[in-house]
């Protein structure tokens, strides 16, 4: 049996409806043009499940795939060329992934057409870039008004053991037995266990609009493709809207095990906290493991300690082995947020009261040249230094499973990383910790350094 399949898809969940101008843009197969991006997210949809987080690996594989948007005069189709059999079941797409590729179809143009062209809206501008995350979002239908404040962030590693695993099962299981929905980045791992456990505790409690969202990017999504349960997926252009989009939709957030995107996620969330004019806002943020994950969040503590100081500790708890009491602090949390958001007139489907400093939004562009001239020095205001600690982690997750950091690293060698003795001395320790517990890659896979830390 062949493990590629062609067939025409119609739409499902969204987008039904494209012009002619959009059309043009997709066969537009120059290295400038959509079509190669459309392509790379389309793949990764319908590669759900495969074990490998390599996007060469997977390009590799399925370099004859390819995919045409076909009009027709009740609308259109996609005709889906040598794509990956599991995303089909008896020769049919699988709903879910039906609905995931028209997302990507929705999200690539509404991104690339309409806003990109918006003559009104300056993407070098910090508030242009809250109002361009903010269309994305609706016009993707998961910003819905006149509901109450429920969206829970979980975020963790891809690369986790199955114990990990178990436990954000159970921590989502309780979230969502009082009423709370997940969003995270998608992916396998701590990104599917907290969706997988709400969905169980959801059909026990009779809920039927339970809402499991996926934010991605196409840096991103090649590794780590969006997992099944996923029922709303967004694409942002790149990861810091991406990051925006988790702070902006999301009501409280939890942090589960995982490695350097993990890290970089916290640095930008504590980045933010940290700034003054955020002082006032409720935000819960809970760090969760299990026993065996004690150590882990010990060393992320002290990292942040020693880098960012006792008020960026301040902003998050640690509860071990206790997912119901991280489902209870979480809710009594967001009812904080509700009683904020209702004082202050702001809406509860997008946080437009929290203040996000320019260098938290305009994209980080890895380099050899741009991680060595990281500023990672005490001379500079602490939002500065989180700004710069997360651009390395970027870096380091854009050398791990990227296909362009990848690539980079494989001809130029490793990222190298410098700057204040103690600050860097810790970072590489940090990240030393995360390559013996494998959360650089899926477990199997021989991890070689993207980065070398330099004296």
């Amino acid at each position: 049996m062949s493990n590629k399949i062609t067939a025409r898809i119609a739409p499902e969940g969204s987008l039904d409806l494209v012009s002619q101008h959009e059309v043009n843009l997709l066969k537009d197969r120059s290295n400038r043009g959509v079509y190669r991006l459309f392509r790379q997210c389309a793949l990764a949809v319908l590669n759900c499940g495969n074990e490998s987080d390599d996007p060469n690996t997977i390009l590799a594989e399925f370099a004859d795939f390819d995919i045409q948007l076909i009009q027709q005069a009740r609308g259109i189709k996609l005709e889906v060329i040598n794509a990956p059999h599991n995303a089909f079941v008896d020769g049919k797409m699988i709903k879910g992934i039906q609905e995931h590729l028209y997302a990507v179809l929705r999200d690539i143009i509404y991104a690339n057409n309409v806003l990109s062209h918006n003559t009104q809206l300056n993407l070098n501008n910090g508030e242009d870039i809250t109002n361009f995350i903010f269309h994305m979002l609706r016009n993707a239908g998961v910003l819905i008004p006149r509901r109450y404040p429920n969206i829970v962030v979980c975020w963790g590693g891809h690369s986790i053991s199955r114990d990990e695993y178990d436990f954000t099962k159970e921590v989502g299981h309780s979230l969502g037995l009082r009423g709370l929905d997940i969003c995270t980045g998608c992916g396998p791992g701590a990104m599917k266990g907290p969706m997988k456990g709400a969905t169980i505790a959801h059909a026990k409690q009779r809920i039927q609009s339970g809402r499991y969202i996926g934010l991605t990017e196409p840096g991103i999504i090649a590794a780590e493709s969006p997992n099944p349960i996923v029922n709303e997926l967004v694409i942002l252009p790149d990861i810091e809207k991406r990051l925006e989009a988790f702070v902006r939709l999301g009501h409280g957030i939890v942090v589960f095990p995982g490695g350097a995107g993990t890290a970089e996620e916290i640095l930008y969330l504590l980045g933010i906290l940290l700034n003054p004019e955020n002082d006032s806002l409720p935000f819960p943020v809970i760090f969760a493991g299990a026993k065996k994950n004690e150590e882990y969040f010990g060393q992320i503590n002290e990292f942040i300690g020693l880098t960012l100081g006792k008020a960026a500790q301040r902003r998050y708890r640690i509860i071990i082995d206790d997912p119901e009491l991280v489902a209870l602090e979480m809710k009594k949390g967001i009812q904080d947020v509700t009683y904020h958001r209702k004082g202050s007139s702001d809406a509860y489907y997008y946080n437009w009261l929290l203040k996000v400093q320019p260098e938290f939004q305009h994209p980080f562009q890895p380099t050899h040249e741009s991680m060595r001239a990281l500023a990672l020095h005490r001379e500079q205001p602490i939002h500065d230094l989180a700004a710069n600690l997360r651009r390395a982690f970027s870096g380091i997750v854009s050398g791990n499973v990227k296909e362009e950091g990848v690539q980079l690293v494989e001809r130029l060698g490793p990222f190298e990383i410098s700057g204040d003795k103690t600050i860097v001395g810790s970072f590489g320790s940090l990240l030393e910790s995360f390559v013996k517990q494998q959360r650089m890659k899926l477990p199997g896979s021989k991890y070689v350094p993207s980065y070398r830390i330099v004296d």
